[in-house]
């Protein structure tokens, strides 16, 4: 009876995961995944299909816009507003490519820097060496953290927590920064070896949704570990399918920040992780299809631009652009007659003269009449709807 009690006092303090004797060695329900994972591979191979039928600068116009939102999305996550032209003019130069003369901030370059690597990188090995560069360019300029480009080292523990200072809810802590060394050595062991073609292949959303909770487990880093915990995420799914997938990960996870939290938080006080898993494929194929609409919808854009060359006065043009920039699902509710003239200054009068044009030159759609006309993109508008994966391993679409 004594020694009953004092199992069930050590149960009582292995709060985390990482202090239960299984750690690290996670168990899930394949099965449950099978769906997701055969409908993730589809839609990679439809991407990579759209991608090879479009010429150098429409490829290269796509993926800066992509790599730039998951850039913006990614630091929004964590609560760190990026300038998103800044982020896309370094990202232009990291590239070689024509970028305007405007001054960048640290934090931008810093993250324009790390999300092209992580695009050029995808196939390389991870390192040790790898995660600090990244670290170092998350934060360049900082001087208010202690390790930058290295683990932690702080005594106090790493703990995410939240309420009032005086009755904190701590919903996770880390193993102690004595550990994060032999913890790291043993992850980047891991996940190179689970890698396609190596010793022990996992599937790629299996893969990725381990990787991105076990990174996250250990948070390695005294900041931003969820943004490189997410890029880790991102290169794994490229490693599975041979190519940088551009997947709208971060767009996808900002949408839905507080189920992300809630669904890290349930996934780390246990070491079964099927529940997770099943979260990050449902975040992860609805992401994919998120990243299609963006390419189709980027596609139609850079055609209708092109056909309208030379045919649009600057308010037109500007307000176009401006709309354009809602990427593809659009303004909310549809372009009025007043949104122009805010936009671009114009008088009432001439905000419906200039709109008419636009609807004759087949640049618009009008719906409605008079105050009630509200105007929308002549190309498609797609809506990228909740994607869940259910009990049964059924995608579902809510």
């Amino acid at each position: 009876m004594i020694y009953y009690e004092r199992y069930k006092v050590l149960l009582s303090l292995m709060r985390w995961n990482w202090q239960q004797p299984d750690w690290p060695n996670v168990t899930w329900n394949g099965s449950r995944l099978a769906q997701a994972e055969q409908q993730f591979l589809v839609g990679a191979g439809t991407l990579i299909g759209t991608f090879k039928h479009l010429d150098g600068e429409e490829r290269s116009h796509i993926t800066i816009e992509a790599i730039s939102t998951e850039a913006v999305t990614t630091a929004e996550i964590e609560g760190e507003i990026l300038d998103r032209a800044s982020v896309q003019s370094s990202i232009r130069q990291q590239f070689g490519l024509a970028a305007d003369n405007r001054r960048v901030r640290p934090a931008e370059q810093g993250m324009a820097e790390m999300m092209v690597d992580l695009y050029r990188s995808f196939s390389v090995p991870l390192s040790g060496e790898m995660l600090f560069a990244w670290h170092r360019l998350l934060f360049r300029g900082r001087r208010d953290l202690k390790d930058v480009g290295r683990y932690r080292t702080s005594g106090e523990p790493m703990q995410v927590v939240s309420g009032p200072i005086h009755e904190p809810k701590v919903h996770f802590e880390a193993p102690p920064s004595s550990h994060v060394k032999s913890e790291m050595g043993r992850f980047i062991a891991w996940f190179n070896r689970t890698g396609p073609g190596n010793r022990e292949p996992l599937p790629a959303l299996t893969r990725a949704g381990m990787a991105h909770l076990y990174f996250e487990c250990i948070h390695p880093f005294e900041d931003g570990n969820g943004r490189i915990g997410r890029a880790l995420a991102e290169k794994t799914m490229a490693q599975s399918v041979g190519q940088p997938t551009l997947t709208a990960l971060a767009a996808t996870i900002l949408a839905k920040r507080k189920s992300y939290y809630e669904a890290l938080e349930a996934a780390n006080k246990q070491n079964e992780i099927t529940a997770w898993l099943a979260w990050f494929a449902g975040v992860a194929l609805e992401a994919q299809r998120r990243t299609t609409a963006l390419v189709e919808f980027l596609i139609d854009k850079a055609r209708l631009l092109d056909r309208l060359r030379g045919q649009l006065n600057q308010r037109q043009e500007k307000a176009l652009r401006r709309m354009l920039r809602e990427g593809p699902e659009g303004f909310a509710g549809g372009l009025s007659a007043g949104k122009y003239a805010t936009i671009t200054g114009a008088s009432p009068a001439t905000a419906t003269r200039d709109l008419v044009e636009l609807v004759t030159k087949g640049a618009l759609i009008r719906t409605g009449e008079r105050k009630q006309a509200r105007y929308q993109f002549s190309i498609p508008l797609r809506s990228v709807t909740s994607v869940v994966v259910n009990e049964r391993g059924e995608v579902v679409q809510s």
